[in-house]
């Protein structure tokens, strides 16, 4: 009973000496370590080539690494990515994060972004599940990297396999056919230029001399214009001053046509108040005159020179 009491005390000895070193280790790490900050991230595209343990780095200086990967059960479409980074790493708002994948090795998470001055990515007081919905702060994604382009492989596909159809259906039988019989006419089109090549040289040869006479009739016209010019010159100019020199001499003369109307203008006034009064009278007088001429005439045709002497003869008188 001794040996075996010894035996359970012994073993219960090395158990607490065991947890005691365990326990000094663990502290030992604590303290030579540096602090961590956790930080979650949710990509909505694939994380091929990410696992627990993969690289984290910031501006490709490494800074941390993959804590867990999970699907986010509110939203399948969502990977969440739980990282731990080095309390150094400037984690700071405009930070995001990229899966940077490679064919050779596997895939690490790529932060960067950071702007001199931002406020650090911290949660929210009081907490807001919709902002931190595990109690990290959330990096923001970008695509980017071989991710970016394997995303987008899909679309790709299917615009090159609708591509495709429409080169298929441009390029049918009936298409074609037309196709030939564009290149067919086009060729004799060719053969129809080169065969009328003379006619077409001629016609150029003709057009060019053409051409030049109408830029030799151009240059006579100019000539001709100067010509115009000094003709006006040396000819236009003497008659307008003969012209302003007649215009000159007609005003004078109105001039002094006006001047001897105004000094006429009192035996004017004169005639038109006391000669031509008179001269009504006399033309009155001469009228009348006429008009007694004109009965003794009538009389002395009607009864003879007697009757300017003698009285008229009286009718017989005879009795019934």
């Amino acid at each position: 009973m001794e040996t075996r009491s010894n035996h359970v005390l012994v073993g219960a000895v090395v158990l607490i000496l065991l947890a005691v070193l365990a326990l000094f280790t663990v502290w030992i790490a604590r303290v030579g370590g540096k602090a961590e900050k956790e930080y979650d991230i949710f990509f909505k595209q694939s994380v091929d080539g990410l696992a627990k343990g993969s690289a984290v780095a910031f501006s490709g200086v490494p800074s941390g690494q993959v804590k867990d990967i999970s699907l986010w059960k509110p939203d399948p479409q969502y990977v969440r990515v739980r990282i731990s980074v080095s309390e150094e790493t400037p984690v700071l708002v405009g930070t995001t994060a990229t899966v940077q994948g490679s064919f050779t090795s596997t895939s690490t998470i790529q932060l960067d972004g950071a702007r001199k001055g931002a406020p650090p990515i911290v949660c929210p007081e009081p907490e807001n599940t919709s902002v931190c919905p595990y109690g990290v702060p959330v990096i923001p994604t970008r695509a980017g990297g071989i991710g970016a382009i394997l995303n987008s492989a899909p679309q790709l596909l299917e615009r090159l396999s609708t591509l495709t159809e429409r080169l298929t259906g441009m390029l049918s039988d009936k298409n074609q056919a037309s196709i030939a019989g564009i290149l067919e006419n086009t060729n004799r089109l060719s053969d129809a230029l080169a065969d009328r090549g003379p006619e077409i040289a001629a016609t150029l040869a003709q057009t060019r001399v053409a051409i030049q006479q109408a830029g030799n009739a151009a240059q006579s016209i100019g000539e001709l214009a100067q010509t115009t010019n000094g003709v006006l010159a040396s000819d236009v100019k003497p008659a307008m001053q003969n012209l302003n020199k007649a215009i000159a001499a007609a005003q004078q003369s109105a001039e002094t046509l006006n001047a001897a109307i105004g000094d006429a203008r009192p035996g004017l006034q004169a005639f038109s108040k006391q000669t031509v009064p008179e001269v009504g009278l006399l033309v009155r007088d001469l009228r009348v005159m006429s008009q007694s001429l004109a009965a003794v005439a009538e009389k002395v045709d009607q009864q003879g020179a007697g009757s300017l002497v003698g009285s008229s003869k009286l009718p017989d008188y005879k009795g019934k």
